[in-house]
């Protein structure tokens, strides 16, 4: 699995980036802002889910420490989805916030 840190996806965000972000937290946390253009997929609904992402897209998954997300690429890389994680979760994102 791959990974990218949070300095390297705001960059890719602000250019204009062809990854589709998910948000794997749950309701509350994202009420606190989200990286602009991701979707939210709370982590326990992403089995259910699979079927709505295209396999030939790349994801990139963030929680709010990285564990999470972790967790939920290892799944998802495990069902054939090119997936990279976001080190240190949203404790580390210093780029905009979108909010719900």
């Amino acid at each position: 699995m791959r990974n990218i840190q949070p300095e390297e996806l705001d960059e890719l965000v602000e250019k204009g980036t062809s990854y589709k972000i998910i948000d794997v937290r749950e309701d509350e946390e994202v009420e606190h802002g989200m990286i602009p253009g991701a979707i939210h997929i709370p982590m326990q609904q992403v089995p259910e889910k699979l079927a709505e992402l295209p396999t030939e897209d790349t994801y990139v998954l963030v929680c709010r420490g990285g564990h999470r997300s972790m967790n939920t690429a290892l799944f998802m890389e495990n069902q054939g989805y090119d997936v990279i994680n976001m080190d240190g979760g949203m404790l580390e994102w210093k780029g905009e916030l979108v909010f719900k």
